[in-house]
């Protein structure tokens, strides 16, 4: 399995964008001049004047972090051909696959990435995948035991084609991948016959969603009196290919964990430590790539791209984790609700990638099995020096999880004859209890970290701390793609609790300055952790409290920008930081109007998420209430290019409280604008009168939430419901109430 050729199997080259680290720098120095101007301008000292300091200086330590984080950017080159040279036999890979609910989550988006995982360009004989079902459903585990029987054809009808997007439902949807190998009668005919099949595959499972039934029959004896947060562990071996076929599948398991209404599941971490235990058992391999159930395979040799980072003879020592970036398809025109992240991708995860290496996002990810069980890079090549008894303690009293920890850390995989799958169900039944991590270091120092609800950022971390590399793969074409959440609510609850989930990390003993400190976190890396932590999660705050002091100089008739010269420095970085990301958008090949949809969704998401999220952790710090695990709701995306479709590019609303903040903010606005208007302001003011820049960025803010604004006055899911719309009104009242209140002291 080692390299056994000298030549490096992969190359990262750091490059510069000159251009970006100028204009980037113009901006810190205004941002500093500033709150120079602030500290210098006695006459103008006030309350609203200081709030806006500390909302100030807290700006331009964000772009401090974004500067630091994007200005050394890196990309890999990986060889996969000196790879199969080089490599004497490639090692056996575990495919972890997370689901938590069929009506979120449908069945049929979960076995469009098991198929293409299937039919994954690598040895079928040393895959195995297996399917984590949170949820405990019966028509999962009926859509996967059908998926199975599709695969038989399915899987040979991509590899003899050389099929790239082999997830069916994305490769039906669009024209047939027409090549000289393809473009023949034959071809076409089996074409329609493996189309034909998977419609009627889709059609059973769509069949059986609706008939809402749970049979209690045959197979499916094992769901009976069965509830989502209550039944005994569920293992069933739906695919083996018991004869180690090179032609054949790759091992199909389903899984669902025991729960119990008493017990903490650790929401997916829970899971994913259950798949390990259960993985090690039954085929033990050195490496896991994991994927969430909306994530296709788009480029057949992923696999094979990752080992080569992996497996080179630097890379085994100092990586830990290679990650694909996440890329999305069917997506709409001009990206109206800003969730496709390209320029994130582009520069910030590239710029991330220059560092200690880019987070684990949770999918998309070949990770050491060994990494999991906590081994630490300076330890590689002892191996498993831990004794007995201290592989009990860590990793549990079962002796056949002791074994086969002991294996990987000693880098020694099953031979094919090895391994009995049946056999181990039972034993891996007992190792997915409830109480089985009682007493050990699972969620602790091993498997997958507990403490916060985005388990892959703190599980990165962690592994960064332990002095690892990671590295960013991307591949030509790209490895994975997704289907980007819709704007409202479903996007709202993700953005949400991922800042729930960052803050959690940020106010706890797992929060990078500490790593940086007491461990071998590099201090650009923890940077780099402190941005995505202070973008999401932090930096709300404070964009709330800024738009809230709007309201309150144009009420009091008061400023709170600069006046006189001092608000040419405003003017300066407003007009140079448009110029600038306009700049990055066109460089990418997008379009003004995505720019301009992304500028106004990143306003409404954090001050809508970010603020929600920090209000819940503020809740949380004080043993008030505990966070919740929201899963996001997975849509089947109808075609590849969804531009066209009526209203596909709508906001929609729901009563969730986490709308509460934005349609508040935008009432706070109209409202302070009509004050203006009608000249209700006090005639006297000590500090002025509100200047133009006041109203000015009210009135950018009002354009911002256009979404909104819409939403007042329209009909069923695109209209903010009445009982947010009378929240906002009470709170904008107090607001103003208690803004004429300090005027009047």
């Amino acid at each position: 399995m080692a390299n056994q050729n000298p030549l490096p199997l992969y190359e990262k080259n750091w490059y510069k964008h000159n251009y970006k680290r100028v204009t980037e720098s113009l901006l810190l120095i205004l941002l500093l001049l500033l709150l120079g101007y602030r500290v210098i301008s006695v006459n103008n000292y006030s309350f609203p004047w200081f709030v806006a300091f500390l909302c100030e200086s807290w700006f331009t330590i964000s772009w401090f972090l974004t500067l630091t984080t994007q200005w050394s950017p890196a990309e890999i080159k990986t060889y996969q051909d000196l790879l199969l040279q080089s490599v004497q036999e490639l090692p056996p890979v575990d495919l972890f696959v997370t689901t938590a609910d069929p009506l979120l989550e449908p069945p049929i988006i979960t076995v469009n990435t098991v198929l293409s995982l299937l039919a994954l360009d690598y040895p079928p004989q040393k895959l195995a995948c297996y399917v984590s079902d949170d949820g405990c459903s019966p028509l999962t585990f009926y859509a996967l035991q059908e998926a199975s029987q599709f695969a038989k054809f399915w899987v040979p009808f991509c590899k003899k084609y050389d099929v790239q997007v082999r997830a069916p439902l994305r490769y039906f949807s669009c024209k047939p991948e027409v090549s000289t190998a393809n473009n023949t009668p034959q071809f076409k005919q089996e074409w329609l016959e493996m189309k034909d099949m998977y419609d009627n595959l889709s059609h059973k499972i769509e069949l059986e969603a609706s008939q809402k039934s749970n049979p209690c029959h045959g197979e499916f004896d094992i769901f009976s009196n069965t509830e989502r947060t209550n039944h005994p562990t569920i293992i069933q071996v739906i695919c083996e290919n018991k004869e180690c076929l090179e032609d054949g599948l790759p091992h199909l398991m389903y899984i669902s964990r025991e729960k119990r209404p008493n017990q903490s599941h650790h929401f997916k971490a829970g899971a994913m430590n259950v798949l390990t235990r259960v993985s090690g058992l039954m085929t033990n391999a050195p490496f896991i790539l994991t994927v969430d159930c909306d994530m296709i395979v788009n480029n057949p040799k992923v696999l094979l791209h990752a080992l080569c980072i992996l497996l080179d003879s630097k890379g085994e020592k100092e990586v830990a984790f290679a990650q694909f970036p996440q890329r999305f398809y069917a997506t709409l025109k001009d990206d109206p609700f800003g969730n496709q992240m390209a320029i994130f991708i582009k520069y910030l995860t590239a710029g991330i990638a220059g560092l200690q290496g880019p987070f684990y996002s949770g999918t998309n990810c070949l990770l050491r099995r060994k990494v999991i069980y906590g081994i630490f890079p300076n330890r590689m090549e002892n191996g498993n020096n831990l004794s007995k008894d201290e592989l009990e303690q860590k990793f549990g009293d079962s002796n056949e999880i002791m074994k086969t920890v002991a294996h990987a850390l000693e880098g020694k995989t099953y031979l094919p004859n090895d391994i009995n799958i049946s056999i181990a169900v039972d034993i891996a039944a007992q190792v997915s209890s409830c109480g089985y991590e009682h007493g050990t270091s699972w969620g602790k120092q091993v498997g997958w970290i507990y403490g916060s609800i985005t388990e892959d950022k703190l599980l990165g971390l962690k592994i960064h701390e332990k002095g690892w590399r990671s590295e960013l793969c991307t591949p030509n074409p790209i490895a994975f793609t997704g289907f980007a959440p819709g704007g409202g609510p479903n996007a709202m609850a993700q953005q949400k609790r991922w800042a729930i989930g960052l803050l959690e990390i940020f106010f706890s003993k797992h929060c990078p300055i500490f790593g940086t400190i007491f461990h071998k976190l590099t201090l650009r890396q923890c940077l780099a952790y402190m941005w995505i932590i202070n973008y999401w999660g932090l930096k709300p705050l404070f964009e709330v409290c800024y738009a809230c002091l709007l309201s309150h100089s144009i009420i009091t008739n008061s400023n709170f920008l600069p006046m006189d010269l001092g608000i040419c420095i405003s003017i300066a970085f407003f007009v140079i930081y448009k110029i600038y990301t306009i700049s990055e958008y066109l460089a990418a090949g997008l379009s003004y109007r995505a720019w301009w949809n992304n500028q106004r969704m990143t306003r409404i998401t954090r001050m809508n998420a970010g603020f929600c999220a920090f209000v819940c952790i503020l809740l949380k710090l004080l043993r008030i209430s505990d966070t919740i695990f929201d899963i996001t709701k997975k849509d089947v995306p109808l075609t590849d290019d969804v531009g066209d479709v009526k209203d596909a590019g709508r906001f929609t609303f729901d009563e969730s409280l986490v709308f509460l903040p934005d349609t508040t903010i935008l009432l706070l606005q109209l409202t302070t604008m009509l004050i203006k208007l009608l000249g209700l302001q006090p005639l006297i003011s000590t500090h002025n009168g509100s200047g133009v820049g006041e109203i000015f960025c009210s009135i950018y803010l009002i354009i911002c939430y256009w979404p909104f604004f819409r939403g007042l006055f329209e009909k069923g899911k695109y209209r903010i419901p009445l009982s947010l719309i009378c929240k906002s009104i009470i709170l904008t009242w107090c607001f103003i109430y208690l803004c004429k209140t300090t005027m009047d002291d």
